[in-house]
């Protein structure tokens, strides 16, 4: 319909053509902003991003109609039952205005009456996403069972997402914690938990898949960093345990009974371990290497008496030093932010690739920051050691589990601010004084029946340079046949 409305404006006079380009004729004036789903009014987007398509949330509404310009030229229009825009317009118009503006004019039809609203603004930054989509899990959020889950990728660029591996081809099988090498997916891994549990490997197109436990690590390879130089990946060995509450505003709560770090080495299947960093009474996890590949932060936190203690369960962000061309780490670990001081616990560090700042989740307690409501977003610059509660892009609602572009100016984060039970993905802008534009929600077609029907979460979000390449039907049959590799403890 959006098509041929187009040709027919095209094929008649110059004021009909104008008509068409300009919204309703003799609307009456709201004098507000208006009501739309997602809230996009006043957002700072990357030209490649899919059309901000929006739905307005007022029910007496029955169709609206949406003319976008920009202050460097262009113009897009839509009409419908929702703002959906074509998307080659759509990436033309953001294209013309990098570091301009783009200006909505919204008219909502009500009772046979066409209601035009104040304009509002979005920005079109000068700085690209420079990758080509996100990778994800979604999740029913529920407690005792998987349902169906997966891991599934996105094109930024569109709204066209594909599965990389899906539970249904394993009975059992939960996939979690995966992550590519520098968003760079030739290398890849995620760990398999379940019957056929084990921690996959894929490197240039070759896959191998690990023993799930190793009884010198006391647990099974999880939360995984890559090395800047793909030589190393480092991991920590959580035992989790998950435990219910009772209070109508708390729902589950996770801690280890106990956690080790260790950095494994792919070309040898070996476990480089040390003292520092497998203590018997803390708890260490999380870990990840600096830009530079010659530091590991991580969490660490006094073990408790769980569940008995479970309040108790606090971290802090700590560092050593690691060599990459011996393998060999540090003689002493240091704290470099003491959220126990705060009566805080922090969780899910994740340094920039330009090295200037460390981003994690702080809550009251515990490390699962996506069943607290309270956890929100803080910032560390490890230059000046100053830390900073996110405001910016903080909700009331349960923000956590981030990770940054390899250009250090774009962020991906889950939040439950939508409707306080399933977790979302956001994305925002970071400027040169390390101050983050209002964040975004993940473009959807149709964004209202979208999420109205999804019944998934979203969580462990990255950013992919590329599409990750990964034969999930072959990668069933080695699940399933529970040949793995032994990993050796250096």
């Amino acid at each position: 319909m959006r098509k041929l409305l187009l040709s027919l404006c095209l094929g008649v006079s110059t004021f009909q053509l104008l008509s068409c380009s300009s919204g309703p004729e003799n609307p009456t004036m709201a004098g507000q902003l208006p009501a739309i789903y997602p809230d996009y009014v006043g957002v700072t987007v990357p030209a490649e991003i899919a059309p901000l398509n929006f739905n307005s949330t007022d029910e007496t509404i029955d169709r609206i109609d949406v003319v976008v310009k920009g202050s460097k030229g262009g113009e897009l229009h839509a009409q419908g039952d929702f703002a959906d825009f074509d998307e080659d317009e759509w990436h033309q118009l953001t294209a013309q205005n990098k570091g301009g503006q783009l200006t909505f004019t919204v008219y909502g039809r009500k009772d046979g009456q066409w209601l035009q609203y104040k304009d509002f603004t979005i920005n079109v930054s000068t700085y690209p996403l420079d990758e080509w989509g996100l990778t994800y899990r979604r999740i029913a959020p529920g407690y005792e069972v998987f349902s169906k889950m997966g891991l599934y990728q996105r094109d930024l660029s569109s709204f066209d997402e594909y599965a990389i591996i899906e539970n249904t081809q394993v009975p059992g099988m939960c996939v979690n914690c995966h992550t590519a090498h520098q968003t760079d997916p030739s290398k890849f891994v995620f760990h398999v938990r379940g019957d056929h549990g084990a921690t996959m490997f894929q490197m240039d197109g070759q896959r191998e898949w690990l023993k799930a436990g190793n009884n010198q690590l006391g647990g099974s390879m999880v939360y995984p960093y890559w090395h800047p130089s793909g030589k190393y990946c480092a991991f920590s060995t959580n035992q989790t345990k998950q435990g219910f509450h009772v209070v109508p505003n708390e729902r589950i709560e996770v801690f280890d009974l106990s956690s080790d770090v260790f950095v494994y080495n792919p070309a040898t299947h070996e476990v480089l371990m040390d003292s520092l960093l497998s203590t018997k009474d803390w708890s260490e996890n999380s870990p990840v290497f600096s830009p530079d590949g010659k530091t590991i932060y991580y969490m660490t936190c006094k073990q408790q008496e769980y569940p008995l203690y479970y309040k108790d369960e606090k971290y802090n962000l700590c560092k050593i030093s690691f060599d990459p061309e011996t393998g060999k780490y540090g003689e002493r670990a240091d704290t470099i932010f003491n959220a126990v001081a705060m009566g805080k616990s922090l969780t899910w560090p994740r340094p920039s690739y330009d090295g200037k700042y460390i981003l994690f989740t702080l809550m009251d307690y515990g490390y699962f920051s996506i069943w607290h409501e309270e956890s929100q977003q803080w910032l560390l610059d490890l230059k000046t050691g100053e830390a900073r509660e996110l405001t910016e892009i903080n909700s009331p609602k349960a923000d956590s589990y981030h990770n940054w572009t390899t250009n250090s100016r774009w962020i991906v984060f889950t939040s439950r601010r939508d409707d306080g039970y399933y977790s979302r993905l956001y994305l925002a802008y970071i400027d040169d004084k390390g101050h983050f534009a209002k964040p975004f929600m993940l473009p959807q077609r149709n964004p209202k029946e979208y999420y109205e029907e999804s019944l998934y979460s979203f969580n462990t979000p990255d950013f992919t340079k590329t599409k990750v390449n990964f034969d999930a039907y072959e990668a069933g049959i080695e699940i399933a046949s529970d040949k793995r590799i032994e990993t050796k403890v250096k």
